[in-house]
């Protein structure tokens, strides 16, 4: 591998234009589809915004609000619907969707390849697995894939953002290697979040 820190600003940035542009960024990955240890199969599709019918994106605002809005409401940030629609609309919002055997959404990821702090990195902003269909590894595969994905395009690390409050969440990131970032808000800043990375580099 090698070492990202001999590379330039502009070389890093060619990498994230480079992924960025491309139709399916997945394409090459064996991604389409998961078979869970309880036999059930699952299809997976990726879409950018623009290739995303309204359908999907008001489903993908539900399921959020129905995981993470009661831990945003215990907040001082608190649960703001209008902020949460417009983000998941971004132009440059990508979504990893995950189908149940019926052709049903029951998980997402919605995800931007960026530069954040100097590095280049795959951005997951959204990670969300609808109640009945957890503790089947969609989630874990779904990361892993946002992974593999970000070692395609040569990127740095993947990074996510967790609630405080939110320990399942946290629980669930650190099994996957996921680490406090050094930009992440210290103590004394009082957040009610943190940012999490995985380094690609190793």
């Amino acid at each position: 591998m090698r070492n990202q820190d001999d590379l330039s600003q502009g070389a890093k940035q060619r990498f994230v234009e480079t992924a960025a542009r491309a139709k399916n960024p997945l394409e090459s990955l064996s991604y389409q589809s998961y078979k869970a240890p309880s036999g059930e199969e699952f299809k997976l599709i990726c879409r950018a915004k623009s290739d995303a019918d309204s359908k999907l994106l008001k489903w993908a605002f539900k399921l959020a609000e129905t995981n993470v809005g009661p831990y945003y409401k215990q907040l001082k940030m608190g649960w703001q619907p209008k902020i949460k629609a417009a983000e998941l609309n971004k132009n440059w919002a990508r979504y990893l969707v995950a189908q149940n055997e019926k052709k049903e959404n029951v998980a997402y990821a919605m995800f931007r390849f960026d530069m954040d702090h100097g590095d280049c990195v795959l951005y997951c902003y959204e990670m969300q697995v609808a109640a009945e269909y957890r503790r089947k590894g969609l989630g874990k595969f779904i990361m892993s894939t946002l992974e593999d994905c970000a070692r395609l395009w040569h990127l740095e690390k993947v990074m996510l953002t967790v609630l405080n409050n939110n320990e399942a969440s946290i629980s669930f990131f650190k099994q996957l290697g996921y680490v406090k970032d050094e930009i992440s808000p210290d103590v004394l800043e009082q957040a009610d979040y943190q940012i999490f990375s995985k380094s690609m580099l190793s």
